[in-house]
């Protein structure tokens, strides 16, 4: 995990990293939350990873940005309810928050199930799963 200093990040929270061998210039991290029943603010938390990556992203005038499904892997967040976050997220920032040099955002779906749960919420948006 990226570190600022000799911290490391709390979840929700975002840092910028050069890419070092991978196809990329840079790489944002965020710490996505663990999910423990909803009653620990993890939806807020979750919207935070995704806001806080693209404003990042839009800070350094990086153009596209994709992400996987965070925390809902081994971090056990429900995944429709992750899609909907992510995707309103998203769709949030680059709409009413001005990320404006943010132009293409991908999904990098783990599995068929998420991949489903995108694709049926994004029919017709210009946003790339």
């Amino acid at each position: 995990m990226a570190k600022r200093g000799n911290k490391g990040i709390k979840p929700g929270e975002a840092v910028l990293t050069t890419a070092g061998q991978l196809p990329a210039r840079f790489v944002i991290h965020t710490a996505g939350p663990i999910w423990k029943g909803g009653s620990k603010r993890e939806g807020k938390v979750l919207a935070d990873c995704y806001q806080n990556s693209l404003l990042l992203a839009h800070e350094h005038c990086l153009s596209s940005v994709a992400f996987p499904n965070i925390s809902t892997g081994v971090y056990g967040y429900p995944k429709e309810e992750a899609a909907e976050i992510a995707i309103g997220m998203v769709r949030y920032c680059l709409q009413e928050a001005q990320c404006t040099n943010v132009k293409e955002v991908r999904f990098v779906c783990f599995d068929d199930e998420n991949f489903q749960l995108y694709r049926q919420r994004m029919r017709g948006e210009a946003i790339s799963l």
